[in-house]
C-alpha cells in the first residue's frame, strides 16, 4: 500500500481568512452592521426620508411660533399661522409613528435574518468546534446576542443619525437667530457631551462581558436540565442550584456595571441641557431688555434649544445602546468567522473501474490526534473489502470510534489517507461522501419530536409503509402501534420516552432507511437486552448481504461471525483475523474474549 503523507485538503478552508466576519477578539465597527441591513435598504431609505421630513416639520415650528408672537404683538390675524402650526405638529406625530413602525419592523427582520444565518452556520461548524465550546454559550449568541441587534437598529443607529440631523438644523437656526446665545449654548453642551462620551465609550467592553456572563449562565442551566435525572438521583439539586445561581449572580453583576455607566450618561445630559437653558434665559432676557433681540426671537431660540436638547439626549442614549449592540455583534461575528465544515461543492470525481478488486474502505498508515491533544492513532492500516463485515475491537480509548469519524470526515487525518472505493475521502465532497455512508453513533441521539420526524431526518420522502417496514427490521414496530397516534407518537426530549435499547435501534432504523452502501455502526448493541440483541443481529445480517459494514464492538458476541476482526490497542492495529484465528494467535483478543466468556 502506498503511503500518503500530510498534504493540503482539497476544498478545506480552515486556514483561509473568513469571508466577512470578525476574528476573535477584534472589535467591530458600524461597517460590520452593513451586511445585516443590506436586504432592508429599501425600507431604510423610506425611513430616512420620513425622518428628514419629520425633522423639517419640527424645525419649522419655532419659526412659526415666532411669527405668531410677532403678529399678536402687531395686532394682526394669526388664525392661518396657528392652523399651519397645528398641521405641522400633527404631521410630525404621524410621520414619527409611521417611521417608528417601519424601523421596528426592519429591526425584527434584522434579528430574524441574523438568527437564520447564525443557526445555519452553527449546524455546519466543524465537529471540533462543538467539542471545544459550551452549548449554552452558543445558544446565548442565537438568543440574547441577536436580540441586542434590535436596539442597534432602532434606538442606536437611526436615532443617532436622525438626531444628528435635527441637532444640525436646530444649531443652524440658533446661529441665525443669535450667534452670542448659540456660543454660550455650544460651550455648555460641548462640555457635557465630552463627559458623557467618555463614559459611553466604556459600554461596549462592559456589554460584551455581560453577554459572555449570560452565555455562561445559559450553559449552566442547559447542563443542569440535560442531566436532571442524574441530579435528582444524586440528591444534588441544591448544589446545582447554587452553581446556576452563581452564574446568574455574575451575569447580574456584569449587567449592573453596564447599567451604572449608562445611568451616568443620562444625568450628565440633563444637567448640560438645564444649565444651557438657565444661561440662555439669563443672558437672553438681558439682551431682550437691551433691545438686541425681540421676545419672539428669544422664544424661538428657547424652542430650538429644547429641540436641540431632546435629540442630544436621544443621541447619548442611542450611542450607549449602539455600543452594547456592537459588543453583541462582535460575539456573533466571532462565530460566523469560524469556517463552516465542507464548504466544498466540487462535483464528485469519476473513479475508473479497477482491474483488481478494490477495498470498499481502506486505511493507509493513518495518523490522527484531536486538536490540542496527543496523537490517538499511529499508522493504522487495514482494508474492508466490499460487501463484507469488519469489526473493530479493543480496550476503551484504543481509537475505534475515531476511525469511524475519519471515514465520515468529521475530522481530517493528520497523516496517511482514508479511501472509499480507491478515492481519498478528502477528494470527495462531504455531501457526496456521506450520502454513501450510514452512521450510527454510540450515544444514539434521538431528536425531540415524533417517531416519524426522527425517521424522516435521513429520508424525508419515505412513505409510511417504508417507515413501518424499517421499524419492523429493528424490532421497533410496536412503537407505531401502542397508541392511536401511530408514527406521530412523541418520543420526548432526547428520546426520554424510549428505553436505551429503543433509542439505539431507532438510530439504526434511520441509517437503514437511507439505504447507503456502507454502514458504520458504533457499539450498535451496547444498550440492548439479549432478546433485542438477537433481533438486531438478524436485521444486521439481512442488510449485510448487500452492504459493507464497519462495526465498533465492545460485546464480542455480536461480531464473532464477522468476516474479519481488527484488534486495536493504543491507537495501533495489533492483529487482524477471524474470531477463531485471533483466539488462537492474539493474546489481547483472547483476553477480551475470555472476559466475556467466549473462550474457556
Amino acid at each position: 500500500m502506498s503511503t500518503v503523507q500530510d498534504r493540503p485538503v482539497p476544498g478545506d478552508t480552515s486556514n483561509d481568512p473568513p469571508a466577512g466576519g470578525s476574528p476573535a477578539g477584534r472589535s467591530v465597527g458600524l461597517a460590520a452592521l452593513l451586511p445585516y441591513l443590506r436586504e432592508h435598504r429599501g425600507t431604510l431609505v423610506v425611513v430616512g426620508a420620513l425622518s428628514l421630513v419629520g425633522s423639517a416639520a419640527s424645525l419649522a415650528q419655532p419659526l412659526l411660533t415666532r411669527s405668531v408672537l410677532e403678529r399678536i404683538g402687531a395686532e394682526q390675524g394669526v388664525a392661518r399661522l396657528v392652523a399651519v402650526l397645528v398641521a405641522l405638529v400633527v404631521l410630525g406625530a404621524a410621520i414619527g409613528g409611521l417611521r417608528d413602525y417601519l424601523l421596528q419592523r426592519t429591526a425584527e427582520g434584522v434579528v430574524l435574518g441574523t438568527r437564520r444565518r447564525l443557526a445555519g452556520h452553527l449546524l455546519r461548524l466543524p465537529i471540533a468546534e462543538y467539542d471545544s465550546r459550551r452549548t449554552g454559550d452558543l445558544l446565548s449568541r442565537v438568543g440574547s446576542d441577536t436580540t441586542l441587534l434590535r436596539a442597534v437598529v432602532t434606538s442606536g443607529l437611526f436615532e443617532t443619525v436622525t438626531g444628528a440631523v435635527t441637532v444640525v438644523g436646530a444649531g443652524t437656526a440658533m446661529v441665525l437667530l443669535d450667534p452670542l446665545l448659540f456660543g454660550v449654548t455650544l460651550l455648555g453642551v460641548a462640555l457635557g457631551l465630552a463627559f458623557a462620551a467618555t463614559f459611553a465609550r466604556r459600554v461596549r467592553a462592559l456589554a460584551r462581558v455581560a453577554q459572555e456572563r449570560i452565555g455562561e449562565m445559559t450553559s449552566a442551566v442547559e447542563r443542569a436540565i440535560s442531566a436532571a435525572r442524574t441530579i435528582r438521583a444524586s440528591r444534588a439539586e441544591t448544589r446545582e442550584t447554587e452553581t446556576v445561581t452563581g452564574s446568574a449572580r455574575e451575569a447580574y453583576a456584569a449587567g449592573l456595571r453596564v447599567a451604572r455607566v449608562q445611568a451616568l450618561v443620562g444625568p450628565i445630559g440633563s444637567v448640560t441641557v438645564q444649565g444651557a437653558f438657565l444661561l440662555v434665559l439669563g443672558i437672553g432676557g438681558a439682551r431682550v431688555a437691551a433691545g438686541a433681540i425681540s421676545v419672539g426671537d428669544l422664544v424661538a431660540f428657547v424652542m430650538y434649544l429644547f429641540l436641540l436638547a431632546l435629540p442630544l439626549g436621544q443621541v447619548l442614549r442611542a450611542y450607549t445602546q449602539l455600543q452594547s449592540g456592537l459588543g453583541a455583534l462582535q460575539r456573533i461575528e466571532e462565530i460566523l468567522a469560524v469556517p463552516a465544515e465542507g464548504a466544498d461543492d466540487r462535483p464528485t470525481p469519476a473513479v475508473a473501474t479497477p482491474r483488481r478488486p478494490t477495498p470498499m474502505i481502506e486505511f493507509d498508515r493513518v495518523g490522527f490526534g484531536y486538536p490540542g491533544g496527543e496523537p490517538v492513532l499511529h499508522e493504522v492500516s487495514f482494508a474492508v473489502p466490499a460487501g463484507t463485515r469488519t469489526a473493530l475491537v479493543g480496550p476503551s480509548g484504543a481509537g475505534k470510534s475515531t476511525l469511524l469519524a475519519l471515514v465520515e470526515r468529521f475530522y481530517e487525518v493528520s497523516a496517511g489517507a482514508v479511501r472509499l472505493d480507491g478515492t481519498d475521502v478528502r477528494d470527495l465532497p462531504r455531501d457526496a461522501l456521506r450520502a454513501r455512508l450510514g452512521y450510527v453513533e454510540q450515544e444514539a441521539p434521538v431528536l425531540a419530536g415524533t417517531l416519524r420526524e426522527n425517521l424522516l431526518i435521513t429520508t424525508p420522502d419515505a412513505t409510511d409503509d417504508r417507515l413501518r417496514d424499517v421499524l419492523d427490521e429493528v424490532n421497533l414496530g410496536h412503537l407505531a402501534q401502542r397508541t392511536p397516534l401511530g408514527l406521530d407518537v412523541q418520543v420526548g426530549e432526547g428520546g426520554v420516552l424510549l428505553s436505551g435499547g429503543e433509542r439505539q435501534r431507532l438510530a439504526i432504523a434511520r441509517a437503514l432507511l437511507a439505504g447507503p452502501p456502507v454502514l458504520l455502526l458504533d457499539e450498535p448493541t451496547s444498550n440492548l437486552d439479549s432478546r433485542n440483541e438477537v433481533a438486531l443481529r438478524r436485521a444486521i445480517d439481512a442488510v449485510a448481504v448487500r452492504r459493507t459494514l464497519l462495526i465498533v464492538a465492545h460485546r464480542l458476541a455480536t461480531v464473532v461471525d464477522a468476516d474479519q476482526i481488527v484488534v486495536l490497542d493504543g491507537g495501533r492495529v495489533v492483529a487482524v483475523g477471524t474470531h477463531a484465528e485471533l483466539t488462537a494467535t492474539d493474546p489481547l483478543y483472547r483476553e477480551l474474549a475470555s472476559h466475556q466468556l467466549l473462550v474457556g
